[in-house]
């Protein structure tokens, strides 16, 4: 599976970006698939997932209620619609598709397939 992620910009504090990922060679049917995030000098970070295994979101606490991560099965993406930005959310995001096991359905480890990243800005 082939992943771009694509959507990032330099936006205001308090507005709205949409990040798409499309998937070309399979279908995210298969998989579960994720958004990370990563700042210079810090780990990868964890931001929402959508579990094939079950159909639920998972997101983490620093964007629970203003991020949401949703698949358009007709386009083959998976979008994270992000509200209310604030500058800590300035990031390289990056989208990613495996098959983790639902406990570690927030661990890099558990997927396979990454996109190249899409940079995020967000001013104050």
């Amino acid at each position: 599976v082939q992943l771009q992620a694509s959507g990032g910009g330099l936006v205001q504090a308090g507005t709205s970006l949409t990040l798409s990922c499309a998937a070309s060679g399979r279908t995210f049917s298969s998989y579960s698939v994720a958004w990370f995030r990563q700042t210079p000098g810090k780990e990868r970070e964890f931001v929402a997932a959508s579990a094939v295994q079950n159909h639920h979101m998972y997101y983490s606490d620093s964007v629970k209620g203003r991020f949401t991560i949703s698949r358009d099965k007709a386009k083959n993406t998976v979008n994270l619609q992000m509200n209310s930005l604030k500058p800590e959310d300035t990031a390289i995001y990056y989208c990613a598709a495996g098959r983790p096991i639902i406990s570690s359905i927030s661990k890099a480890l558990g997927y396979g397939y990454w996109g190249q990243g899409t940079q995020v800005t967000v001013s104050s």
